[in-house]
């Protein structure tokens, strides 16, 4: 076991590691980047081109397609909610970090560009059956950042949630339902009146109040 840890440590095996995490990302980059311009019909050909990696390294890395397209997937779902969660930090109190988490996850579909939503909802439920596992974690993130405020904001006395673990997990999946029907459909008034209906309508359920200093920003 002493012998395991110190070739962990080596600087050929950190090497090794550095050099493996470079190429999974410099795959999953490429990968989006074909997506962005071709859609999920791009070829392996064209991955190794764009990536400047050979085939073999690839297939070193994933064993299909499905396996890159669902790291992508993880790497968006993953940096949208770090920039969610870092801008929220200046933010003054729980109940204002739960709107910010809440309507700023629609932000993207502001944009006219919607590829990229449109991609994270063509291929989000398909995934699900193929790797159910790696997508639930995915998503975990977002709730876990809606339950640590609504125990906060339990805990401060100014929401009152029935269950904050089984509260943030339905308000996850109400927020993902919105945001992949608005991925495609077009919507008759702008997204971020959409986005403030969603966060009265979450806000009203756990007892709040909207307004000034009541998880409204003025």
């Amino acid at each position: 076991m002493k012998a395991d840890r110190a070739t962990d440590r080596s600087p050929a095996v950190q090497r090794s590691r550095a050099r493996s995490a470079q190429q999974m990302t410099a795959i999953t980059r490429a990968a989006y980047r074909l997506i962005q311009e071709k859609g999920t019909s791009f070829t392996t050909q064209d991955l190794t081109k764009e990536a400047g990696l050979a085939l073999q390294t690839i297939y070193r890395h994933f064993t299909s397609k499905d396996q890159i397209l669902l790291a992508v997937v993880e790497d968006v779902i993953a940096e949208q909610g770090a920039q969610i969660e870092a801008a929220a930090r200046q933010l003054p109190d729980p109940v204002a970090r739960l709107r910010f988490y809440i309507t700023g996850t629609l932000d993207s579909l502001r944009a006219e560009d919607h590829s990229g939503p449109q991609f994270i909802t063509a291929e989000h439920w398909r995934l699900y059956q193929l790797f159910p596992d790696e997508m639930v974690q995915a998503n975990q993130h977002f709730a876990d950042l809606v339950e640590r405020e609504l125990r906060e904001a339990a805990d401060l006395g100014m929401l009152r949630p029935n269950d904050p673990a089984a509260d943030a997990w339905f308000v996850m999946k109400l927020v993902m339902s919105v945001y992949h029907h608005y991925a495609f459909a077009t919507a008759k008034e702008p997204i971020e009146d959409i986005a403030e209906q969603l966060w009265s309508f979450c806000l009203s359920s756990w007892g709040g109040e909207s307004g000034p200093g009541k998880g409204q920003q003025e």
